[in-house]
């Protein structure tokens, strides 16, 4: 089992190729919390993600006949990028294996760093499954992202630089995929601080930590907006760790990163990918868990697909009342839609969009149906919109 020698030995290595990411107090997400919350920003990493640390250790530690060899990797992005990245660094040939599913912006960003990305299969159990029988094909080395001791000592310095920046944090709360973020961060922050507490965090969909500690049998998958934590099951050399020096895990709902991701953006001005808001989806999920205290998230990745990122803020808009859509039905006269943006208007309402529909959506020829989304300040001002429209029309929510 690594140690926090390890950690350190790690840190020394990969200096100077990995960014020491700032940790920085949210004043806005700790009211929203209540809790005194400290986020690690490793979404600034060249690769937008923690596991450089983990892919610069693990490439360090080669031998030279390994370098010469070349390395395969399978990951659905960010284990991909940072091989990629620190393959290209050392001169060493690489190959990524993704997943079909694999978001696009994580292909284009791998192939960028130079590897040769080979799309397989549908889940990373097949994507493993192909690197595995590649590296036995073109003699390649298989570097794993979690299950390995030296990516697990290389992602533990990520809580060896955070206590080091915040000796007073009183839990360290990590999204948990395969195991190496939370294993070596683990070892590191409780050698450095034996009375804090690690929280492993997963998503309801894969949940095969909180499984396996409750001694159930794995089962998981599904859709889920943190991808990068989509893993079928801990690895092994994780799991001792974890059992060692985990306190405990918590498993979110979709809905919680949703929110969580769109809070990072609103209150810290802060891109977190779905994977790398797991960590504060714990905290909204779980406040009295946290309540007072000092909390530390790394917030692990950013790299989320735009659309995907535009969709979770609309959500989340839809979800808070700030953004509303309504259908009228409306008596088919001059004047109706001229009054109705008029009372939004004065209200203090930003009309989005509006449709109006006279000839197929309405009952009846002499009335019609109108579709308007509008923006609002926060739910009560939109309760007040709707009820200046209910005044003199039949109003329904979309």
């Amino acid at each position: 089992m690594i140690g926090l020698a390890d950690v350190r030995a790690a840190a020394a290595r990969i200096a100077g190729r990995v960014i020491r990411t700032p940790a920085l107090r949210s004043a806005t997400i700790s009211r929203a919390t209540g809790a005194d919350v400290v986020l690690k920003l490793d979404n600034l990493q060249a690769t937008g993600a923690f596991k450089e640390r983990g892919a610069a250790n693990r490439l360090s530690l080669l031998s030279e006949p390994e370098r010469r060899a070349g390395v395969v990797a399978m990951s659905a992005g960010n284990h991909a990028q940072a091989v990629a990245r620190h393959a290209q660094l050392l001169g060493i040939e690489a190959v990524i294996v993704m997943p079909n599913t694999t978001p696009a912006t994580k292909v284009t960003r791998t192939a960028s760093w130079g590897a040769r990305v080979v799309l397989h299969g549908d889940t990373l159990a097949d994507a493993a499954a192909h690197a595995h029988a590649l590296a036995a094909a073109e003699g390649l080395v298989f570097i794993h992202p979690y299950d390995d001791e030296g990516v697990m000592a290389g992602q533990g310095t990520l809580a060896l630089e955070f206590l080091e920046d915040v000796p007073e944090l009183d839990f360290l709360v990590v999204p948990v995929g395969g195991g190496g973020l939370i294993a070596g961060c683990a070892v590191a922050a409780t050698a450095l601080k034996p009375g804090i507490q690690v929280i492993g965090v997963e998503v309801s969909a894969y949940a095969a930590l909180a499984q396996r500690l409750a001694g159930q049998p794995v089962s998981v998958g599904g859709a889920t907006i943190a991808e990068g934590i989509a893993v079928r099951d801990i690895g092994a050399a994780p799991m001792a760790v974890i059992r060692a020096h985990v306190a405990d895990v918590l498993v979110v709902p979709e809905r919680a990163v949703e929110e969580a991701i769109a809070l990072l953006i609103e209150g810290a001005k802060v891109v977190a990918e779905g994977a790398g808001a797991t960590g504060l989806a714990a905290l909204l999920a779980f406040p009295e868990r946290f309540a007072g205290r000092c909390v530390g998230i790394p917030i692990c990745g950013g790299n989320i697909d735009s659309r995907i990122l535009a969709n979770v803020l609309l959500r989340n808009l839809l979800r808070d009342g700030r953004l509303l859509r309504l259908v009228l039905e409306i008596p088919d006269r001059p004047g109706v839609l001229a009054d109705i943006a008029g009372r939004i208007g004065a209200a203090g309402g930003n009309i989005i969009e509006v449709s109006h529909q006279r000839l197929f959506a309405s009952p009846s020829v002499q009335s019609a149906q109108l579709e308007v989304m509008f923006e609002a300040r926060d739910p009560a001002h939109g309760a007040a919109i709707v009820a200046a429209l209910e005044e003199s029309y039949t109003v329904r929510r979309a």
